[in-house]
């Protein structure tokens, strides 16, 4: 069964064609800048060649219909017809308490999944663009919805319910979400493959670190606490996202500077964060090279960053009552061994044991990266969220009666 994975952001769409059954990946890329100017489409074929296509894209339709046409395009192509795409896998961030696990696309899921949108208005409306372009496009194909919170829906009360009037979660549904659910669970059910044990057997804490990060602890299988909250915003320190902050800081800073709650929104989401702190970048590469020239304020950006990743670490070894298993994965989790090492520094007396030279110079590989007599492996896997909406999508369609597959 070929399945085409569609991740829709604000301004862009990722893509894969794969094959569950044959592990075989014909093409993936990304159109950048939809709705803007400048846009493109940067296509990579099966044997590892790319090709960056320049070309308007005013909206996601426009978008997907060019995806489509490169995919089926004799110098570009990797099948010949639209027909040979047989189920379509959809990347959707936010499905509230409505959705516990992945959900064939029906107008009632629409319907279910517009009214999540108030949890992630800048999300979830991108997310049901690529949808209803599919319908357009490949009416006969089933869509997939697959959420980056349903992972976490394990969580016990005590871990995702916050200290406000009650009232405020039953009438409104605040509460700890969290996402990169998807990358979560891969990374966990991958090491464990590679290790040899069953992932309900261990205690494992991963860490997604890019340019959106987040932490899970995971318990028999199961996420039981995440570091993002409603929103992406709570946590880790990110690339623009101020991650956990003081609430009265917040208000007292909007008193002060007299922002509306939209100009406050936007400060928390787009001027925080590493770029905020250091002034430099949201980029780590860029805050790195600024580093090492003695940029006091890129130094201290680093030190935040790794110092709340290592907190976390703590924090949700206590959570689980032990660990077995560190999991980096994400832009910066699986390329920056510098930041791998500092965050596992000192952590002997968990019976954590680093290995700096096995760790030096890995980068997207997977890897063991603790010393062989460590309790607590420490592992850098490279995360694969498409090939989970893959297989979502190919286990609720292989169970559609009418489907020939």
């Amino acid at each position: 069964m070929n399945i085409l994975v569609l991740n829709c952001g604000s301004s862009s769409i990722k893509y894969q064609l794969l094959n569950v059954e044959s592990h075989r990946l014909y093409a993936k890329g990304i159109v950048e800048k939809v709705g803007m100017k400048g846009s493109f489409l940067l296509h990579e074929k099966e044997n590892g060649d790319k090709v960056k296509l320049q070309g308007e894209v005013i909206d996601h339709l426009t978008g997907i219909e060019y995806v489509l046409g490169v995919l089926i395009s004799k110098e570009h192509g990797c099948i010949g017809t639209l027909s040979e795409i047989n189920a379509v896998g959809h990347r959707m961030v936010h499905g509230g308490e409505r959705f516990k696990g992945s959900s064939l696309i029906t107008e009632e899921t629409i319907k279910d999944f517009k009214a999540c949108i108030p949890l992630a208005p800048l999300h979830n409306p991108a997310n049901l663009k690529g949808v209803q372009a599919m319908q357009y496009m490949l009416p006969k194909a089933p869509q997939v919805a697959v959420f980056d919170t349903a992972f976490h829906q394990t969580m016990p009360a005590h871990a995702y319910m916050y200290a406000i009037p009650y009232s405020l979660y039953k009438k409104y549904g605040i509460r700890r979400y969290g996402f990169h659910g998807t990358s979560h669970y891969y990374v966990a059910r991958r090491a464990c493959e590679i290790l040899g044990v069953p992932m309900e057997s261990v205690k494992i804490i991963t860490c997604h670190l890019g340019n959106g990060t987040s932490m899970a602890a995971i318990k028999n299988g199961k996420s039981i606490d995440t570091s993002m909250g409603l929103t992406p915003v709570e946590g880790l320190i990110m690339g623009t996202r101020t991650g956990d902050m003081d609430l009265g800081a917040l208000t007292y800073v909007m008193e002060k500077e007299e922002l509306n709650i939209a100009v406050a929104n936007t400060l928390v989401n787009k001027h925080s964060g590493m770029l905020g702190v250091t002034g430099v970048s949201s980029d780590m590469r860029e805050i790195e090279k600024e580093a090492a020239v003695g940029n006091e304020r890129a130094i201290l950006g680093l030190d935040m960053f790794r110092y709340r990743i290592k907190k976390y670490i703590g924090a949700y070894t206590a959570a689980l009552g032990g660990l077995d298993l560190l999991i980096f994965t994400g832009g910066i989790g699986e390329n920056d061994p510098v930041t791998r090492e500092l965050c596992c520094s000192e952590m002997e007396y968990m019976g954590l044991e680093f290995d700096p030279q096995r760790n030096a110079g890995v980068r997207s590989k997977e890897m063991i990266l603790s010393k062989p007599e460590s309790r607590v492996k420490v592992m850098t896997i490279p995360t694969n969220e498409e090939l989970v909406i893959a297989e979502h999508t190919y286990k609720i369609v292989s169970a559609l009666p009418a489907i020939q597959v």
